[in-house]
């Protein structure tokens, strides 16, 4: 069993900053893709970032400049650090990982999600 537990998501101003953190624990042997998804009401979710064991990253364009993702994988734990927040960045947030058990079978897994939302 693999668990994906989040944090760090709340009320913030248009403006401001907000770091979330992802935390993999279980039967892990290897963690290959790491990233965050996002939904808004009435919209499907949508891709934020990744980044690869070797940290290669990946944005959508709307976070390019604004969003950091990184990682730690001692701690098997990704993060996301979002500065100059817009509204429209309002959605519950989702870690993601692609990783390898014990078995080596592959398998995606999903944290519960954080709500972010930007707010005056």
């Amino acid at each position: 069993q693999v668990q994906l537990v989040e944090s760090g998501g709340g009320l913030v101003q248009p403006g401001g900053s907000l770091r979330l953190s992802c935390a993999a624990s279980g039967s892990i042997f290897v963690i290959y893709a790491m990233g965050w998804y996002r939904q808004a009401p009435g919209k499907q979710r949508e891709l934020v970032a990744t980044i690869t064991s070797g940290g290669r990253t990946n944005y959508v364009d709307s976070v390019k400049g604004r969003f950091t993702i990184s990682r730690d994988n001692a701690k098997n734990t990704v993060y996301l650090q979002m500065n100059s927040l817009k509204p429209e960045d309002t959605a519950v947030y989702y870690c993601n990982a692609d990783l390898s058990d014990y078995e080596l079978r592959m398998t995606t897994n999903w944290g519960q999600g954080t709500q972010v939302t930007v707010s005056s």
